[in-house]
This record gives structure tokens, C-alpha cells and sequence, in this order.
């Protein structure tokens, strides 16, 4: 997989962006089961200020996607999106969800907290979630938390037994990479996609299942704000696994950073 070329100045913070990571995830530990105090605040309450911008985050170990603001951030932004190449969209034909290994597995190699003993689906929850209540006796299975969530600007308290309410979405849809390129990778490389945390996002769940396997020309998060973060990431997945896009959204990906 390629680096981030001059991205290399955010990418050579990955060490210690997974150290905190850990730390973080580790300190979540000793919950109880049961719901977490009900809140009313706003999205940006609820975040803290913890959610990280796409261009601070290329390794995907920080919570959340923060927007991506002023025209020095968002120059950068473009640059991104503009070395992302372009092919048209192939057929979908033979696309399998297990060909990119079993869902949400810990031993997909190449990816930061994998191999940790906790699934890669709890991890982003762990990693983007606040209030965290564990299941009784661990530290991984997350069943109640409040999630600042990006695509909508929503507060949403989950608990595990509405599991549909949160999902959590790959910003570059499985099947968009088959038809991009991925029929043709090896399997180690197909499942290190599908539990990387950088292409792993948790967010309200109906509108994750409307994006359906949408590319950024046909399906952009309703909250505004944040088109410009989710195009950079899209980008930022493509460029790591040198997928290309389709010339349709990678223009829609430049316009929601003001090209």
C-alpha cells in the first residue's frame, strides 16, 4: 500500500496516535452493564472536542471526523483529493461480503488495534464512543454509549439491544472497492480494508443504510459541515489501498472543499 506522500507530516504521528489510542481504550475498562445517564446535549457537547480532523487522523486511531475549516486545511484537502486517480466503475459481479474475510475480525494484519483481543466493530465503538458501559465481566463489548454522531449532527444514546441504531459505516463502501479494483488484491489486503479504522466510521444507523454502497457523487453525510472531512477521508482510504474512484466523485469530492 502507498504512503501519503506530503501527508507524511501527520502519517509520522501514527506511533504515538496508536499509543493513545491503546491508553484510551484500556482506561475504558471496569464498566457495568446497564444504560448510561439519559443527556440532551448537542452533538458538539456530547464530542467534547475530541473528534479529530481527517487531516490530523490518517491512520484512523482518533475519534470521530471533526470538519475540515479554514482555506489552508482545505487547500490541503483539494491537493489530497486531486492525487486520487480515476476509472470507471466496474461490475459488481462476484462481490461477496466474506471475500473481504468475516465480519468485524481481530486478525486482519497491516492495521492499527488489530489483535487486541477485542473485534474490530467494538474497537471503533470503544474508540468513538463516550459514557462507555461494558459488558459485565469486559472490557471490549461495548452495550450502552453516547455517540456524537458525524453524518448527522445527532446525539444518540445507544444501547446494544437497538444494535441498528448505530452502525458502523465503511466510508469507502465494500463493494464501491470490488468494482474498483479489489476483485483483483489478494485477500490479506481485502481484509485489512474492511478492519482498518481509518475506512471505519460509527454513525446513525438508518441514514449508514442509506448510503448503501454509494460513492461521494451519489451519497454526502445531510450534516454539511463535515462533506468536506468525509471527502478527505474517502480520499485518504483510496490513496492508502492506491485505489482509484470514478471521475464523478472525485469532482463531487473537490466541490465539498471548494474546488
Amino acid at each position: 500500500m502507498a504512503g501519503y506522500g506530503r501527508w507524511g507530516r501527520t502519517a509520522r504521528r501514527t506511533g504515538p496516535a496508536v499509543c493513545a489510542a491503546v491508553v484510551l481504550l484500556a482506561g475504558c475498562a471496569g464498566g457495568l452493564d446497564g444504560d448510561p445517564p439519559a443527556g440532551g446535549e448537542s452533538a458538539g457537547a456530547a464530542s467534547g472536542g475530541r473528534a479529530a480532523g481527517p487531516l490530523d487522523n490518517p491512520d484512523g486511531t482518533k475519534p470521530g471526523l471533526a470538519p475540515v475549516t479554514g482555506e489552508d486545511d482545505r487547500a490541503e484537502a483539494r491537493e489530497l483529493v486531486g492525487t486520487v486517480p480515476t476509472k470507471g466503475r466496474g461490475p459488481k459481479t462476484g462481490y461477496d461480503r466474506e471475500d473481504f474475510g468475516y465480519a468485524w475480525m481481530d486478525t486482519a494484519d497491516g492495521v492499527p488495534l488489530s489483535r487486541n483481543g477485542c473485534d474490530t466493530r467494538n474497537d471503533v465503538l470503544r474508540r468513538d464512543g463516550q459514557d462507555l458501559r461494558f459488558r459485565s465481566g469486559s472490557d471490549c463489548v461495548v452495550v450502552a454509549m453516547t455517540l456524537a454522531d458525524p453524518y448527522t449532527g445527532r446525539t444518540i444514546e445507544w444501547r446494544k439491544r437497538e444494535a441498528a441504531e448505530v452502525q458502523v459505516d465503511h466510508v469507502v463502501p465494500l463493494s464501491y472497492s470490488w468494482q474498483m479494483g479489489a476483485s483483483r488484491w489478494s485477500e490479506d489486503k481485502r481484509e485489512q480494508l474492511a478492519n482498518d479504522p481509518l475506512n471505519l466510521i460509527p454513525v446513525d444507523g438508518p441514514t449508514n443504510s442509506a448510503k448503501r454502497d454509494s460513492g461521494p457523487a451519489t451519497w454526502l453525510p445531510p450534516d454539511r459541515s463535515v462533506r468536506c472531512a468525509y471527502a478527505v477521508r474517502f480520499a485518504q482510504v483510496a490513496v492508502k489501498y492506491e485505489m482509484p474512484v470514478t471521475a464523478a466523485d472525485k469532482r463531487a469530492m473537490l466541490a465539498q472543499c471548494g474546488a
